[in-house]
């Protein structure tokens, strides 16, 4: 979602809703919270929206397509995201 639109979704009737700017600070000020409790291992969860976990994905061997030759992937975490079941009856 971009700070435009998020701008634009806050604002009720003639309520004023958040500036560009204000959603772009929310949008960020989100991500860097987001991204630090993840790196510390935290779930996080947004009640009605869904959850953030990570996972950790081994290290496995595979194929490169173009020459078949095999190559050596390494392990890493990944970030998995759990939708809420009010999330999920909105988008059904």
């Amino acid at each position: 979602m971009d700070a435009e639109r998020l701008a634009r979704e806050t604002q009720h009737g003639r309520e004023r809703g958040l500036s560009k700017a204000d959603a772009k600070r929310a949008i960020e000020g989100f991500t860097v919270a987001t991204t630090k409790a993840l790196k510390m291992g935290d779930r996080l969860s947004l009640a009605g929206f869904g959850s953030f976990s990570i996972s950790k994905r081994s290290a496995r061997t595979g194929r490169n397509p173009r020459t078949g030759k095999e190559i050596q992937i390494a392990a890493k975490n990944v970030v998995k995201f759990k939708a809420g079941a009010e999330l999920s009856k909105a988008v059904n």
